[in-house]
């Protein structure tokens, strides 16, 4: 019997150091993933070490994919273009759990609480809402029926205070509230007339302000969610009036919400503009002329510099905006598709993917050289787990 006590306490000795051999047993607050577009997998790096821990694979199609994480950063969601949902353990650099939730999704959030996982979708429409322990489904909740029999496309889903998610309809035009604080009963404000196709969403930093841009018209629309009673406002109405729009080769993106001191800075439609908004009176204080279509306008965490990407055929080219004096400070060629870009939490460094150079290259944003490379197999998104405890990321 003491024989047999012995080799079950050395077969669980040995199972355990296994599992501690194959699972980082580490925090998290320095990791983050990378997203390889072209063959359905994601790279686990560490921002301090500037290296990859793990790559986890078989995750469908990652070509317009995003992740938000559990608020003990050690889970990461991922929305993936076919409509596939993954959960992945960033520290044992594996798979947990993968769900196809629809047809073709656009991203999602993660609730207040860290309980659900929302997931926005164009194919069939509507959003879904999921446990973020095991996936099941929560709650469906169909989109407007537009033309066709079809429900709306939603895009511009976020977070926000009260255990509630916002998001617009893209093609009928509307923004809505969903109140979660009961699973089984999802209470749903609509405001309908908002603008012409509203293409992306953002929630400023506190939660309390939505803005969705429009792409069917100049302007943007803004909620303000303290006192949703007062209705959707439009804000800087025909800020390319007199101008030549030029043609949209890919629709930016207003998730990353550059904001510094009391202005925001935003991403103008069909223009090579990035537009300086005061963000008390939210009107238009002034334009920065920049080398292409704008993708992401990103501010570093401490709001001194804005980092903005470009839609092809610029997408080769970074320039760095100084936020005190509205003045191009840098223009960086890093190369050919440079999709996505994100800085460390405190904000020294900012990693950026490089696609068709199969690159991720980490810039030191004082100096602005070049600090390391990464190789990747066609990077688009990368996320830090910083976004854990973040409103709207």
């Amino acid at each position: 019997m003491i024989r047999l006590i012995a080799l079950a306490l050395l077969f669980l000795t040995v199972t355990t150091l296994h599992a501690q051999e194959s699972c980082e047993l580490r925090g998290t607050g320095d990791l983050g993933i990378i997203v390889e577009r072209a063959s359905g997998s994601v790279q686990v790096v560490d921002t301090s070490a500037r290296k990859t821990l793990f790559k986890i694979e078989d995750l469908g199609d990652l070509s317009h994919a995003s992740a938000v994480y559990s608020r003990d950063a050690r889970y990461a969601y991922i929305f993936g273009r076919d409509g596939g949902l993954s959960k992945i353990d960033i520290l044992c650099g594996k798979l947990v759990k993968r769900i196809m939730q629809g047809g073709n999704s656009i991203g999602g959030a993660i609730s207040q609480d860290g309980s659900l996982i929302a997931v926005s979708n164009y194919e069939p429409g509507g959003v879904k809402i999921f446990s973020s322990d095991d996936l099941s489904l929560v709650a469906d909740i169909p989109a407007t029926k537009v033309s066709g029999g079809k429900n709306s496309k939603t895009v511009g889903l976020v977070d926000v205070p009260g255990q509630r998610f916002v998001f617009s309809l893209y093609d009928s035009g509307e923004i809505w509230i969903v109140e979660m604080r009961d699973p089984k009963k999802p209470s749903i404000k609509r405001f309908e007339k908002i603008g012409i196709q509203p293409y992306d969403g953002l929630v400023t930093p506190d939660g309390r302000h939505y803005i969705a841009g429009l792409f069917g018209e100049d302007g943007m629309a803004l909620l303000d969610l303290w006192h949703p009673e007062k209705g959707v406002q439009r804000i800087m109405d025909h800020y390319g009036r007199g101008e030549q729009k030029m043609p949209v080769y890919k629709m930016p993106h207003l998730e990353g919400w550059a904001m510094a001191g009391d202005r925001a800075f935003l991403p103008a439609v069909g223009h090579h503009e990035v537009l300086v908004v005061g963000s008390n009176d939210w009107k238009q204080q002034a334009h920065i002329e920049v080398h292409g279509q704008p993708v992401f306008v990103m501010a570093r965490p401490d709001g001194r510099q804005i980092w903005v990407n470009f839609a092809f055929p610029d997408n080769d080219t970074i320039q760095v905006i100084d936020t005190e004096t509205l003045k191009i400070i840098k223009t960086l060629k890093p190369g050919k598709g440079v999709l996505h870009m994100e800085f460390t939490p405190r904000g020294e460094a900012v990693w950026m993917s490089v696609r068709d150079e199969d690159q991720i290259q980490i810039f030191d944003t004082e100096t602005l050289e070049l600090l390391s490379t990464l190789p990747a197999a066609k990077p688009s998104g990368i996320f830090f787990t910083s976004r854990a405890h973040k409103t709207g990321l």
